[in-house]
């Protein structure tokens, strides 16, 4: 039944024009955040599945705003933040987005190697190299529209974890008690899970990505030229694209807490450090079909979720910079240089430190805390840029998306000083 709906939703994607939202959605759950979900469905069961019911309407808020941002001024985020606050302010914030996902990034090839080599062995290294030249070559040279075209489809493989919850024994009564009334013991490690989640789903790359795809998507920027009621068709497919990314983001998310919880902490298992070490710890308990299950969506999402954290750290640099580049560009021409050129740094950037001594557990860690720290600033400049008359014209949002978007910012900013706190 799920997969049906959603291929409707493919075969409607011409009239619906679903796509930045959905494919911001599913990059969300990249292997990164697989390894989070993970980590809380072992350690905490089906405790930690009510902050995926709390973070859906606070994620689509955020993630709206900065779409109408993107679509109605005809610009990135980047370039709005640049025109419209002191330049230490976009420096600043684009330095730490670049380096958070160029850590990103590395920890995605590395899962994406790890997997492979678990489903038919070989070397990691090898696998890391070719995945990351891989989605460069794919970004680089496929025509925009052909580009989106396959991530959409790639969001197919977020499917995996619906059917692995199918596979294995549920306790359905007791997942929808602790959707809306969990019982988690007290103390530090309830905390930092809980800013892990929050930090893993609410991530400043995917705000400078949907951002962008509105831009390259639609007649963005000419919003005076458009009647009122063609004005409002447009908002209304971004919120209908929104909410149906983010659902599926947090569905999925939701899944994955749901089936590490059903084995591996039903089995004791209560300690994963990585989403591979997540599908090789469930195949003695749910089977080799689970285990395949899982190490296909970790591949399948990796894939998704790399060009996208390459894509969006180079929308925001080359708008800070004052460059006109885009996946639209083509690679002769000098905006399109630049812009690539960055893609290439952040991508191939992630394949080198997938080299490095450095633990993988730490750069998980250092890249959620930076991506939550970021996080808290983009998130109320976004929402300062969104009110002004003078960056949205006619179009400021709505005191219901406002409301919205400033609480998901005052819920990002506690659990920041949250970590900072226990850190």
């Amino acid at each position: 039944m799920v997969k049906t709906t959603l291929l409707k939703l493919f075969n409607n994607t011409r009239e619906l024009r679903l796509g930045p939202g959905l494919i911001t959605g599913a990059a969300d759950d990249d292997p990164s955040g697989i390894a989070t979900y993970s980590q809380a469905g072992a350690q905490f069961g089906l405790g930690m599945l009510w902050s995926l019911v709390l973070t859906f309407p606070l994620m689509a808020a955020i993630q709206m705003v900065s779409a109408r941002i993107g679509h109605i001024t005809g610009r990135g985020l980047a370039a709005n933040i640049r025109l419209g606050f002191p330049r230490w302010v976009t420096l600043l914030i684009v330095g730490m987005l670049l380096v958070a996902n160029t850590l990103n990034v590395a920890a995605d090839i590395a899962a994406m190697a790890e997997a492979l080599r678990l489903l038919v062995g070989g070397s990691a290294h090898v696998y890391a190299v070719t995945f990351g030249l891989l989605c460069l070559v794919l970004q680089v040279f496929l025509p925009y529209e052909t580009y989106v075209r396959w991530l959409k489809w790639l969001t197919l493989a977020l499917l995996s974890y619906v059917a692995l919850a199918f596979t294995v024994h549920v306790d359905w009564l007791a997942v929808a008690r602790n959707m809306v009334w969990p019982t988690l013991p007290g103390g530090h490690e309830t905390l930092l899970m809980v800013v892990a989640l929050f930090g893993t789903t609410i991530s400043p790359y995917l705000f400078f990505w949907q951002a962008a795809q509105e831009m390259e998507d639609s007649a963005s920027g000419k919003a005076h030229l458009l009647t009122p009621q063609e004005v409002s068709g447009h908002l209304r497919r971004i919120r209908l694209d929104t909410l149906v990314g983010m659902g599926m983001s947090n569905l999925i998310a939701f899944f994955i807490m749901l089936s590490t919880a059903a084995t591996l902490h039903a089995a004791g298992i209560t300690n994963i450090e990585s989403s591979a070490q997540a599908a090789e710890a469930l195949r003695p308990l749910a089977g080799d079909f689970a285990f395949l299950l899982f190490s296909l969506g970790i591949i399948g999402t990796g894939l998704l979720a790399v060009p996208v954290l390459a894509g969006s750290a180079a929308y925001a640099v080359s708008e800070a910079a004052g460059l006109g580049g885009s996946l639209s560009s083509r690679l002769d021409q000098g905006d399109g240089k630049a812009f690539y050129g960055i893609v290439a740094v952040a991508t191939l950037g992630g394949v080198a430190l997938c080299f490095t001594p450095t633990d993988p557990v730490k750069e998980l860690f250092w890249s959620a805390v930076l991506n939550g720290v970021i996080a808290v600033p983009i998130m109320a400049v976004m929402m300062l840029l969104a009110g002004r008359k003078a960056v949205m014209g006619e179009h400021v949002v709505g005191p219901r998306l406002r409301w919205l978007g400033w609480l998901a910012t005052a819920v990002m900013a506690l659990v920041v000083v949250a970590m900072l706190a226990t850190t």
